[in-house]
C-alpha cells in the first residue's frame, strides 16, 4: 500500500455524488494498491478458473454522514485485473472502473516479508514491490495505519450519475512500514499527467496481511 498526498482539486470531480472527500491529519490521500484474491466467490459460489487471481489499484478516500454515523469509504480511479470475466461482472454489478491486462505477483514469506506485484502494458512489464520492514501489528484506531486500512463501505458513481453504496466486511488488518520499496512503472499511461505527477514518492508504504473479506450487494443511494 503506498501512499500519497494529493491534490483535492485533482479528486473532486471523482468524488460519488453523496459523499465528500475524507481527510487525515487535514491532508487528502490516495493509495496505490496491490493484493491477491484467493478463493474468490460470487454470492458463495466459486466461479472456475476465477478463484485466485491479482488486483492493482489506485483509491482515494471518501466519507458520508448517515443519521449521525460516519461511513467512510474508498473509491477506485482504476483497478487493473488479469481476467477479462472478472472486469465484466464487477462493471455490470458495480460500474467499477475496471481494466485487464496480464499480471503476476511474487511473495516471498522470508523472513523477511516481501511482496512485488506487476502488470504488461505497451509492450513491457510495470512493478511496485517493497519488503515488510518489521513484525505486522495491528495499528492504533486513530493512527494513519488506520485512516489508510480500516474502510468498511465503497461508494461508485453510475453513469447516470448516481451513485451506489456496498459494505465491505473483514477483520482489522496487521500492518508494518515497508522498506525497499521499488516503483518501475509508467503511472501516466494509467492515470494521466496531473493525477501521475502527484505520485513521485509515497510519504507513507505499507505491508498489510489482509484477510477474508466478504463484499455485500449495492445499494443505490436516493438522489438529493
Amino acid at each position: 500500500m503506498l501512499n500519497y498526498e494529493m491534490d483535492p482539486g485533482l479528486l473532486q470531480p471523482l468524488v460519488p455524488p453523496g459523499t465528500m472527500l475524507d481527510t487525515h491529519a487535514d491532508r487528502t490521500w490516495v493509495s496505490l494498491v496491490g493484493f491477491r484474491f484467493l478463493d474468490a466467490r460470487v454470492l458463495g459460489v466459486p466461479v472456475p478458473f476465477h478463484r485466485n487471481f491479482d488486483e492493482f489499484n489506485l483509491r482515494f478516500y471518501v466519507r458520508r454522514d448517515v443519521e449521525g454515523e460516519v461511513r467512510r469509504a474508498v473509491v477506485f480511479v482504476r483497478e487493473l485485473v488479469p481476467r477479462a470475466a472478472i472486469a465484466m461482472l464487477a462493471r455490470a454489478v458495480y460500474n467499477e472502473p475496471y481494466t485487464v491486462l496480464p499480471m503476476r505477483s511474487t511473495i516471498t514469506t522470508g523472513p523477511p516479508l516481501r511482496v512485488q506485484y506487476a502488470w504488461r502494458l505497451n509492450r513491457r512489464w510495470h512493478s511496485c514491490g517493497g519488503t515488510a520492514g518489521e513484525r505486522l501489528t495491528l495499528p492504533d484506531a486513530d493512527s494513519f495505519e488506520a485512516f489508510i486500512t480500516e474502510h468498511y463501505w465503497g461508494y461508485t458513481r453510475q453513469r447516470d450519475g448516481s451513485t451506489v453504496e456496498y459494505q465491505v466486511e473483514h477483520p482489522r488488518w496487521g500492518v508494518a512500514p515497508a522498506i525497499d520499496v521499488v516503483v518501475d512503472a509508467d503511472l501516466t499511461a494509467l492515470y494521466g499527467d496531473a493525477i501521475a505527477s502527484m505520485l513521485v514518492k509515497p510519504a507513507s508504504a505499507l505491508v498489510a496481511d489482509g484477510s477474508a473479506v466478504s463484499v455485500r450487494r449495492a445499494v443505490s443511494l436516493p438522489r438529493s
